[in-house]
């Protein structure tokens, strides 16, 4: 059990993502417990609108106090593409793929972003959002996290990729942990 005795689901199929909910919330006292992700996900530009609609049809379905996590990675020079189409545009042509589409472009600015939406089954979710900017490296480098990571190297770091950070690193600047600790602390203050 947690320091708080706070438990919360998260409806994911990712693990990645469900071991760094559980590092940045247990490091909150909040223990986090996986619950498969098995609706459709809505296209929509807005992960906002994404992650709402998920939780609500998580929430309803499984009677838990859960919480739902879409993130993208917008690239400025392509118009914020792949924005909330990351995953499978990852899927798609990975990172070799967006590494083409920006040959020979110089500005390399982007912007990972999360939303994190939040439902006990009552009411409309509550929502948090995160963002880190950053830039696209030339290349792929580092074989630590998961997606774009290894191509995406945050403004606030010290050039290197979220790939070349260990997690513990990568969750002191990441967009995930930005919008993952304003769930966490939201919860524990309305305990």
């Amino acid at each position: 059990m947690s320091r708080s005795g706070r438990v919360v689901y998260f409806a994911t199929n990712n693990l990645h993502k469900l071991e760094e909910a559980q590092a940045i919330l247990g490091n909150l006292g909040i223990k986090v417990v996986r619950v498969r992700k098995d609706t459709p996900e809505v296209q929509s530009d807005s992960l906002e609108e994404i992650a709402r609609t998920s939780v609500v049809s998580v929430a309803q379905r499984a009677r838990l106090k859960v919480f739902v996590e879409d993130a993208g990675l917008f690239v400025q020079a392509l118009r914020g593409f792949p924005g909330p189409y990351s995953s499978y545009v990852h899927g798609t042509i990975g990172n070799s793929g967006l590494l083409k589409l920006l040959r020979g472009v110089k500005s390399r600015s982007a912007e990972f972003r999360s939303a994190v939406a939040y439902s006990d089954g009552s009411g409309e979710p509550a929502v948090f959002t995160g963002k880190v900017a950053g830039i696209i490296a030339r290349r792929e480098r580092g074989t630590f996290g998961f997606g774009f990571d290894p191509i995406f190297a945050p403004d606030m770091g010290d050039g290197r990729t979220f790939g070349e950070m260990t997690p513990a690193e990568k969750s002191l600047l990441s967009h995930r942990s930005d919008a993952l600790r304003r769930l966490g602390n939201w919860l524990l203050s309305s305990s």
